[in-house]
């Protein structure tokens, strides 16, 4: 199991999951926490010793609201946890191209360029969004003296409304930034970053500026 691996599995949502299935339709998924009403789930991921991670949880906003949020690329150094630095390269109707830097500060800062891409469909409360990324260094800047590159981070955000101004967000990780460490403090790190990485969002799905007008 790798440290930082489980450091950045939280920051890129950029960021931002492997996929939305729910864990009852894949028998691999292991609830590992519970805490503030978002549930951690893990499972194994085939040729690697490092855990894909998933969380689902409930938001007291609109899904318009919580995917309005997560697209607010621009804005993530002022509200997701360790971004240090983070801009868009390109943004068309269904993707976003963005170059971020993460810094957790009990290691180097990693960043990568991840391209994201965004759909969205009729349910029975209104619209679905789905966030999903994949590395796309080839892109963007550099690496850089000092920071380490990221090469492998795929995930997703899945916004579902539940109707009465709620929403169901499930949030999906895989990543490896290449630095080993116990699994013990990995999972810990990871688990607790993904309950920070909810607590921002729901935090910021109460400002104005992202409210349905």
């Amino acid at each position: 199991m790798k440290r930082e691996a489980a450091i950045t599995a939280f920051l890129a949502g950029a960021a931002l999951s492997i996929f939305a299935a729910e864990p009852g339709q894949n028998a691999d998924w292991k609830a590992v926490k519970q805490s503030n009403g978002v549930v951690i789930y893990s499972r194994p991921h085939g040729g690697s010793n490092l855990k894909e991670f998933k969380a689902v949880g409930e938001i007291d906003a609109t899904a318009e609201t919580v995917h309005k949020v997560i697209d607010d690329v621009e804005g993530y150094t002022s509200f997701m946890p360790y971004t240090a630095e983070c801009r868009v390269i390109e943004r068309k109707r269904d993707s976003i191209l963005t170059y971020q830097r993460v810094s957790p500060k009990i290691v180097s800062d990693r960043d990568y360029t991840l391209r994201i891409q965004k759909k969205s469909w009729p349910v029975e409360n209104g619209l679905a969004y789905l966030n999903r990324w994949e590395p796309a260094n080839e892109n963007g800047p550099a690496e850089k003296p000092g920071v380490f590159r990221v090469k492998v981070c795929d995930g997703s955000w899945l916004i579902e409304p539940t109707g009465e101004g709620k929403t169901r967000a499930t949030y999906s990780v895989f990543t490896d930034s290449g630095i080993a460490g116990p699994a013990f403090l990995a999972n810990t790190i990871s688990t607790t970053g993904i309950n920070k990485l909810f607590a921002a969002v729901r935090k910021q799905a109460k400002n104005p500026k992202y409210q349905t007008k």
